[in-house]
């Protein structure tokens, strides 16, 4: 009997349970059992080849580049097409900049096996010539490229304008003729000129949707046209005041042309008083806005108070507002009368005097302004709550300097900020100007 005992007591599974319980447990951390189990979960080259993908397109350049080298299977994602279709070139001088470069090897391995790859590029450089040239060294071999987007990015300048007009026309025209499919080009501070742009609308003229070329002296108002009259597709423009005519503004608006939606405007003066800015007519703006009711129209601004004399002295379709410098009081009383589009201003300075009657006329006659920053300006307190009143909870931006605000026998500072917020529908406080 009692050998029998002991045979149940060894084979009931029942009492056997904690035992298995607890040895599982041992074997999970420390027997050879749960080693092996954990090794196999552990396995990172057994990953699915989209997963180890999707891993890499989250990897620094410098780190992708390292984990290609763990493995046969992770070199191959490491050339997979797919992680290759975006990729920013990164050209700096060790003596002008502390951020690294792409690698030279890495570079030529990318132009050898993955230049028909590439559709989404950009080129990041320092203010170094250099670096620029290297640039339109490598633009000059994507000759079998697909690129649909193309950025030339100057952390500062010169860069690319130090470069000669004939180089950089030449690397360029390579990409405008190969690819075929430009959608968006981003070349701001480059020496681009007329002739390029010509190649860049005889191949891509059914794809481009977007150019930005701000700052880009060779370019005449001709070259822009000639992109406005074959490139019906364009949806955003970003362009110099220089190269704006009424001859452009009523291209952009024929039939045959899609609705755009943005065209952003720099108004610079390099050398104050030796500037003439030309007049843009009324019709032609309305014929924009006819064609395109909902274009957003952004200008910024860096002149200088007697360069004004050419701007808003008629109605003027301008949305956003940005005045880089001081602007007279007679200039805002202007774009309250006649920028009944306008949604947000931004003043950096104005000057001593206070701007309550323009501010005033703005509320009243802009019924769509929904953003107002105010800077080295002057405004009464009382002033500045009837602006607030008269926009009321439209207001969803207002970003206004202490400094700007000044009391008087109705409001001081510690007022303010409750009548405004009553008014706005939300809690607002004025900008504190840092102290350190």
């Amino acid at each position: 009997m009692k050998r029998i005992r002991q045979t149940v007591k060894t084979e009931n599974p029942i009492l056997q349970a904690p035992q298995r319980s607890k040895k599982q447990k041992t074997f999970f951390y420390g027997s050879s059992f749960g080693k092996s189990h954990l090794q196999t979960l552990m396995d990172w080259g057994t990953l699915p080849l989209h997963v180890v993908l999707h891993i890499f397109q989250f990897l620094p350049l410098v780190d992708r580049a390292r984990a290609s080298s763990v493995c046969r299977r992770w070199n191959e994602v490491f050339h997979i097409p797919d992680l290759w279709r975006k990729f920013e070139f990164e050209l700096n001088q060790p003596a002008t900049s502390y951020l690294k470069s792409t690698h030279p090897d890495l570079i030529q391995q990318i132009i050898k096996r993955h230049a028909d790859d590439l559709q989404y590029v950009s080129f990041k450089v320092d203010s170094s010539t250099e670096s620029a040239e290297a640039a339109c060294d490598i633009l000059s071999q994507l000759v079998n490229c697909s690129i649909k987007t193309l950025g030339l990015i100057s952390t500062a300048k010169p860069s690319f304008m130090n470069v000669s007009k004939a180089h950089f026309a030449s690397a360029l025209t390579v990409v405008f003729v190969n690819s075929k499919s430009l959608s968006s080009i981003k070349i701001d501070d480059t020496p681009v000129d007329d002739p390029s742009l010509k190649v860049l609308v005889a191949n891509n003229s059914d794809t481009l949707k977007l150019l930005k070329m701000s700052s880009c002296p060779h370019v005449s108002p001709a070259g822009i046209l000639c992109v406005a009259d074959q490139c019906h597709g364009l949806r955003e423009l970003a362009l110099n005041y220089y190269i704006l005519s009424d001859e452009l503004l009523l291209a952009l608006s024929s039939e045959k042309h899609v609705n755009l939606e943005h065209l952003r405007i720099d108004v610079v003066s390099e050398n104050p008083g030796q500037t003439e800015f030309h007049t843009i007519k009324k019709q032609s703006w309305d014929a924009l806005v006819k064609h395109s009711p909902k274009v957003n129209i952004v200008m910024y601004f860096f002149l200088y108070e007697e360069e004004f004399d050419a701007f808003f002295r008629e109605e003027t379709p301008v949305t956003h507002l940005y005045f880089g410098r001081a602007v007279s009081k007679a200039m805002l009383g202007r774009i309250g009368m006649n920028c009944p589009r306008l949604v947000e201003l931004v003043v950096c300075a104005n000057g001593l005097q206070p701007l309550d009657d323009e501010l005033i006329c703005i509320a009243e006659r802009c019924k769509n302004l929904t953003a107002m920053g105010l800077g080295e300006c002057e405004v009464t307190c009382r002033g500045f709550i009837e602006f607030v009143k008269m926009c009321g909870g439209r207001l969803t931006q207002l970003s206004i300097m202490e400094e700007v605000l000044i009391p008087d026998n109705d409001y001081n500072l510690d007022q303010i900020h409750s009548e405004v917020s009553k008014h706005l529908g939300r809690m607002w406080f004025p900008d504190m100007m840092p102290t350190w």
